[in-house]
């Protein structure tokens, strides 16, 4: 169970406190188990700072409380304080990640076949970069157009290996299962099953995806269809 500690604390030394941040980082590094670590100030206070520190389990925060460098850094920490900090221990019960969610329903529709899933999940202006196809498609109905090339001459589906997001991207390794039943940029229809391999990573806002880079290898595939050697 992933666990994550809130330190509160009130100081005016921000930028004095984001260099002990740096430090700690860099002292630690190949050491520590924190996973992710935020400092944000409250808008009504900007003298109330709260940095957010995740791991992986508790086990692995206590691991990390345990090292030399983060008690040194802590003291200094405290002494940058108006007050001595405040901590929160939480058990991550839920973490829901609504732009991965976001990705999987994209690929998930398009495995089945089912365009409707790009009317729900991506914007209008949505601009699409595939590296495997000539050009961008620049809007919903272009890149319905994109996608039908494929799903006219293949039954596929995506089997997603691994997601990251970060921002408002979210990046997702897939690996593509298709059979091909028509003919495909001029390749006349071989019936044979392959396997593609490749990364898609989505720009999301306002809970729609406005952008998506799609790479792939497509040499693989023509090899697998007996284009290329």
């Amino acid at each position: 169970m992933a666990f994550v500690q809130i330190i509160d604390c009130k100081t005016d030394r921000l930028d004095d406190l984001n260099r002990l941040m740096d430090t700690w980082a860099a002292t630690t590094r190949g050491k520590r188990t924190a996973s992710h670590a935020m400092v944000a100030t409250d808008r009504s206070d900007t003298t109330h700072v709260v940095e957010i520190v995740e791991f992986p389990s508790y086990e692995e925060a206590m691991r990390n409380s345990g090292l030399p460098e983060t008690d040194r850094i802590f003291r200094e920490m405290v002494a940058l304080c108006d007050a001595p900090p405040t901590f929160t221990d939480l058990d991550v019960v839920r973490d829901s990640q609504f732009n991965k969610t976001l990705a999987g329903r994209v690929l998930d529709g398009l495995g089945r076949g089912d365009l409707r899933v790009v009317d729900e999940c991506m914007a209008d202006g949505y601009l699409d970069h595939d590296y495997g196809s000539p050009g961008d498609a620049v809007g919903i109905p272009a890149f319905k157009h994109r996608c039908s090339g494929y799903l006219d001459a293949f039954d596929f589906s995506f089997e997603v290996e691994s997601q990251i997001a970060e921002g408002d991207e979210v990046a997702t390794r897939w690996t593509w299962h298709a059979t091909q039943k028509a003919d495909f940029r001029d390749v006349p229809n071989t019936g044979k099953s392959v396997v593609g391999r490749g990364t898609t990573t989505f720009r999301c806002e306002d809970g729609k995806i406005v952008e998506g880079w799609w790479q792939w290898d497509v040499t693989g595939l023509m090899r697998q269809l007996g284009v290329m050697p």
